[in-house]
């Protein structure tokens, strides 16, 4: 198929589907016109494949077929729904997809500022007056080697057409990983409309999104500053989207809707839900209890003058060795539809709030997220809080409290979200709880820290014959047969479903008397602080906060 007949096709395709969406553009001064792929595929089949082999020639053709339609302005054409064949993971990227038009899924990771980049210069030879234009494809700045009347060299600058270019960084997402896999990740180019203020809102670090684009391959320039025979591969985007992956996002069919609120009304819901939260981890009811409450969260608020309380729920366990807390940490990251897991000795405060690094696309800073940002509207897990060291620690507490990370360093200012709910695991002082000192002193976190969490779990491995007995009888029948019991109430993916439920329609508001309820339990648990005196956790107002978001 020649270019005079796709720009035809283009054209009739247009004024049969996108005429009015075409003018509408023009007339709110947009630079752009998005094409649903299923609706080109539908109008001709033979075009559609031809964008996916050929993406260049076909996205020029289309973008010319828009001069037919008297706009005086350049409009670009943006392709979206891309079918589930066209799917490519980041780790599938090889040289047979270069040139072809993908379409892929992840997490931005790292985020350059919007700069303007040459797309053509024009020169002029001093000798004859020539006028020889050049086009920029790569990185560095071209020059015409040589003019008609054989001058080399010393060409005028006389005009260049610039264009605005941000370069991301996106890794894959957590859900496509399989065992322990490490995400890898792939350098995206976003030129023109794609970096508009409105797309750069929505393109911040650790939102997940769906790019649609070319893949080519870039040279690698060694440090000799000779070309390696190595290339680099990097998708120049052509659609972005954010995609949400939280419990509100959950699609919920009938059947399903049916036994949502067959459950809501049965009487022993909460002990079944406690039950299925983790049921191959023996005993730990209480925190069980704790973790189904974090799962539902409390409810965001946000006042009339702009302040924000936060609704996730907080939990810490300390406990001894062994004593399961890695175990429910990992459990929950199954039941989360998205969940980040970091370790203390191995993270910095940069790797779990956010930082900025050297950017060689422009030679400046670029943001880059840290774990808690990218687990926003999900889990963060922290394994091994008390192994970290404290001016990393210290980088959690407006991401704890204000779910937000203010970067202020080189010449970016930003703040970053991260809606997260943090669980978290450490270990005693001493590495095991000492039966004969406070459990209080035996906490090696600061106060300012732990304020933060809402519940604090002290999990003690105390020798008990016929608890031991229990258990070790549980954990053999497990090994035995590696399946869960059949005795499971509710299904996971029935417990997701259910949360996302609640999550999407439940905005439960406080009665009078749970007011008064929780009013007389705060001012008790202040009185015992008193009365008490050695305390790991002064009772404040953010104690209260936490109470609300139990309740």
């Amino acid at each position: 198929m020649d270019a005079s007949t796709q720009i035809e096709l283009f054209q009739d395709f247009i004024e049969s589907n996108l005429k009015a969406d075409l003018l509408e553009s023009a007339r709110k001064d947009s630079k752009s016109l998005g094409i649903d792929f299923s609706e080109l595929s539908k109008f001709n089949i033979e075009l559609a494949e031809l964008l996916l082999n050929k993406p260049d020639d076909v996205i020029k053709a289309a973008e010319l077929s828009i001069g037919k339609f008297d706009i005086d302005k350049k409009i670009k054409i943006r392709f979206h729904n891309l079918p589930d064949s066209c799917m490519t993971h980041v780790r599938n990227i090889r040289s047979e997809h270069i040139g072809k038009f993908i379409k892929t899924i992840g997490v931005i990771r790292q985020k350059t500022d919007v700069r303007p980049q040459v797309v053509s210069a024009t020169f002029e030879c001093p000798s004859c007056g020539n006028i020889i234009n050049v086009s920029q494809d790569d990185n560095s700045f071209k020059q015409p080697s040589k003019c008609g009347c054989g001058r080399k060299g010393k060409f005028r600058l006389i005009d260049k057409k610039l264009i605005d270019a941000q370069k991301l960084v996106i890794e894959e997402a957590h859900d496509f990983l399989e065992g322990g896999a490490q995400p890898k990740r792939i350098n995206v180019y976003l030129h023109d409309d794609m970096t508009s203020p409105w797309t750069d809102k929505r393109t911040n670090p650790g939102t997940k999104v769906g790019i649609t684009g070319t893949i080519k391959e870039l040279p690698i320039i060694t440090r000799s500053g000779t070309q390696s025979v190595l290339f680099d591969l990097a998708l120049i985007g052509n659609h972005i989207e954010p995609i949400e992956e939280d419990f509100t996002e959950l699609t919920i069919d009938s059947e399903e809707m049916k036994d949502i609120l067959q459950l809501s009304k049965d009487p022993k819901i909460y002990d079944k839900l406690q039950t299925s939260i983790a049921p191959s981890i023996f005993g730990h009811e209480r925190v069980k209890e704790a973790l189904v409450l974090q799962i539902f969260g409390g409810v965001r608020k946000q006042r009339d003058d702009g302040v924000i309380t936060r609704g996730d729920i907080h939990i810490l366990l300390i406990g001894d060795p062994g004593s399961g807390k890695s175990q429910l940490i990992k459990r929950m990251s199954f039941v989360a539809p998205k969940a980040r897991f970091v370790s203390g000795k191995g993270v910095t405060g940069a790797g779990i709030t956010a930082t900025v690094v050297k950017d060689e696309f422009t030679q400046g800073w670029a943001l880059e997220a840290g774990a808690l940002v990218l687990a926003n509207r999900g889990y963060c897990m922290i394994d091994e809080l008390d192994k970290m060291n404290k001016e990393d620690r210290d980088a959690m507490h407006e991401g704890l409290e204000q779910q937000s990370i203010s970067i202020s360093k080189a010449n970016i200012q930003a703040t970053l979200r991260c809606e997260t709910t943090v669980l978290s695991a450490a270990n005693p002082k001493f590495g095991r709880f000492d039966p004969y000192m406070p459990i209080p002193d035996q906490i090696e976190l600061p106060v300012s820290l732990i304020n933060r969490f809402d519940l604090i779990f002290a999990i003690k491995d105390l020798p008990d014959k016929e608890r031991d007995k229990i258990m070790s009888g549980f954990i053999l029948k497990l090994h035995q047969n590696v399946k869960v019991s059949k005795d499971v109430p509710i299904e996971t993916s029935l417990i997701r479903k259910y949360v996302a439920y609640a999550k999407q329609r439940c905005f439960p508001i406080l009665t009078d008397d749970a007011i008064t309820e929780i009013q007389n339990y705060y001012v008790k648990m202040r009185s015992s602080g008193i009365e008490e005196g050695s305390k790991s956790v002064p009772i404040s107002a953010r104690q209260l906060e936490g109470i609300l978001r139990l309740a």
